[in-house]
């Protein structure tokens, strides 16, 4: 996952058939009661967590809030002894875990402590979320809740992308929910950015004999239409039924690694010169010049004053440059604002000429990617000659706030 250049993982350790990967209290549906000597002395929340951590990675864990194997599921019993006291549990293989993945399965047939039976409930209010979230940031403060803990959302498919316009934000409700979750809702008023999950494979979440995994290419594109559309990308890889992901797998991974870092590793606007039509006057500890744009630091950037909500940044070389993309990132702490840009290039720093008009030029969010050729699906092409790039933001929701532009 690492050579692939993912941030983290997460390892589902209980689907919705109820075993559980870890050494749990709360059922003897678990790992330790395995007739396998390796499953009943291995931990995998422990290892998985030991693992990320070595590498520098995030890390986080799936807990199916459905369970067709408890016989206490649809009843108050399920909830306070065994769904909350298993996140309890996990919860403390470690503070620094980033996302509990909760899923939205909601109930449905199963063999309930035997019981061939089927039972619904309403996820808002059997699950407990406001007493489970709180719980769990007192031990975990940056563990996002996904799913039934509604702190992030279902970005509405599982074919990996989301919407070339996408908002963070949304307003509660299951209709505006179902049919704005692809793109957000500009005048959402909570905070919900989007997740986006897909299969890296041909067959289903889990691993099937026959299965094939998806190109290298495939994955890049998954890759510009969710990171590139201010959403992050859950890319599922299933290991085989020896617990070990598949060789083919592993060299997908490390081919699609590759990819980012020979397309998108080599920052030309670092090397470039910038400036803007407007900056906003510099405070008494901070500056806004057009500079903190290319300075690598994530904390600095270029804003125009209160209520100017356009503007336009140019960079320039000194020689021509083959452009590709560009990236560019909204200094989302405070907020999404940029709602309409364009991106030109110039040969000669006089002329120009748009670029990707067929892509919707509207919103940036935390990271926006447009392939300059207007194509996620064919996106490294030749590519542009130019010695000058042009980004015109043409309205904002407010002063426009950017912390990095990138050319590649």
């Amino acid at each position: 996952m690492k050579a692939a250049g993912m941030k983290g993982g997460i390892a589902v350790v209980k689907h919705h058939d109820g075993f559980c990967l870890w050494p749990t209290e709360t059922t003897d549906h678990k790992c330790t009661s395995s007739s396998n000597t390796y499953a009943q002395q291995t931990n995998i929340p422990q290892a998985f967590a030991d693992a990320a951590r070595e590498l520098d990675m995030k890390y986080g864990f799936y807990i199916s809030p459905w369970d067709r194997n408890s016989a206490y599921y649809g009843t108050d019993r399920y909830v306070k002894d065994v769904f909350m006291k298993q996140c309890d549990e996990l919860a403390q293989y470690g503070s620094d875990q980033f996302e509990m993945w909760f899923d939205g399965a909601n109930g449905g047939s199963g063999y309930y402590g035997g019981a061939n039976d089927t039972r619904s409930v309403d996820e808002a209010t059997y699950y407990d979320v406001p007493n489970l979230r709180d719980y769990i940031h007192k031990i975990a403060p940056m563990c996002v809740m996904w799913g039934v803990g509604g702190e992030a959302r279902w970005i509405g498919n599982e074919s990996g992308f989301a919407g070339e316009t996408n908002w963070c934000m949304m307003e509660r409700g299951a209709n505006s929910e179902i049919s704005s979750r692809n793109s957000g809702q500009e005048e959402g008023w909570i905070w919900l950015p989007g997740e986006s999950d897909a299969k890296a494979t041909s067959a289903g979440w889990f691993w099937h004999n026959g299965q094939s995994d998806l190109s290298a290419e495939r994955l890049f594109q998954m890759y510009l239409e969710t990171v590139g559309r201010n959403s992050t990308l859950i890319l599922n890889i299933p290991p085989d039924k020896s617990g070990t992901l598949p060789q083919s797998s592993v060299n997908t991974l490390k081919s699609l690694g590759e990819l980012l870092t020979t397309r998108l590793g080599n920052d030309l606007a670092r090397n470039a010169s910038i400036e803007a039509s407007l900056s906003r006057n510099n405070g008494t500890s901070r500056t806004y010049d057009a500079s903190n744009m290319i300075d690598g630091d994530t904390d600095t950037y270029w804003a125009t004053e209160d209520g100017i909500k356009s503007a336009t940044i140019t960079l320039t070389w000194d020689e021509p440059q083959t452009v590709r993309y560009v990236s560019m990132m909204e200094y989302i702490a405070k907020g999404q604002r940029v709602r309409d840009f364009t991106i030109e290039t110039s040969v000669d720093g006089e002329n120009w000429e748009e670029r990707a008009s067929s892509i919707a030029q509207t919103t940036i969010g935390y990271k926006r990617i447009i392939p300059l050729n207007g194509s996620t699906a064919e996106s490294y092409g030749n590519g542009y000659t130019a010695k000058a790039v042009r980004i015109t933001i043409n309205d904002s929701r407010a002063c426009p706030l950017i912390h990095t532009i990138s050319v590649y």
